[in-house]
């Protein structure tokens, strides 16, 4: 689940709906998706851009940017069994991904290729603090990352 700004809810279910119950608790259809064998994966990132993710029986999965229209667009396929997603103020996106026993954390930035930020065994979730860090879960544990993670500076000719 995920919320908006305003309080709307986002809810997705494994047949591939998205549902917007907003703050009268009125439920409608909202995007469409492809199928999961288990749950969505979604996170509210800046100017209210709904972002999921969720696995399916492909051999990759993907991240989708749905906007307030409920327009879809595929942000990234390289992912094998993306399990948790969080999004920052920046609108960089952040998957832990986790296939074949390892896992990790990616940095997905628009025009950069995935980059990897952290690598743990049993990753399964991801979230930011209210500092701005971030907070990693494995089966266990949670870590969280003291420093916050800042994007890399942009250089332009």
């Amino acid at each position: 689940i995920a919320f908006a700004p305003d309080g709307t809810l986002f809810v997705g279910d494994r047949d591939g709906t998205i549902f917007r119950v907003g703050p009268a608790r009125r439920v409608a259809p909202f995007a469409t998706l492809p199928a999961s064998i288990a749950a969505f994966h979604l996170a509210m990132g800046p100017e209210a851009c709904l972002y999921a993710t969720a696995p399916t029986f492909g051999t990759y999965d993907h991240v989708y940017r749905i906007s307030r229209d409920g327009e879809v667009t595929m942000v990234s396929s390289a992912f094998g069994r993306p399990q948790g997603l969080a999004v920052d103020d920046l609108g960089q996106v952040y998957v832990v991904d986790a296939v074949a026993g390892g896992s990790g954390l990616y940095r997905l930035r628009e025009g950069q290729p995935r980059e990897l930020v952290l690598s743990a065994a049993a990753l399964v979730g991801v979230a930011l603090d209210p500092r701005g860090g971030l907070v990693v879960s494995s089966s266990d544990t949670a870590y969280r990352l003291d420093v916050p993670v800042k994007p890399f500076p942009v250089f332009r000719a």
